[in-house]
């Protein structure tokens, strides 16, 4: 009996998953947008080529599902 009540109590105890990555990359995100933020106000012409904007969308679209796919992986 008490093995069964220890099994049961096991179970219900289940280790959360670690949240590291989320943190990880949600602080990856808020320093590129930081980053970003201070390049964009000190220069009006940035991102200079379409190339360049499309990067920066790339990343920040990157950075972004990362960062909400880790949140609802770990949550």
């Amino acid at each position: 009996m008490h093995a069964l009540i220890a099994l049961i109590l096991a179970v219900e105890e289940e280790a959360e998953p670690s949240k590291t990555p989320f943190y990880i990359l949600g602080g990856l995100l808020t320093l590129w947008a930081v980053v970003l933020s201070g390049i964009g106000m000190s220069s009006a012409s940035f991102p200079a080529t379409v190339a360049a904007k499309r990067g920066v969308i790339a990343l920040t679209a990157l950075l972004m599902v990362g960062a909400m796919a880790t949140a609802v992986i770990t949550g």
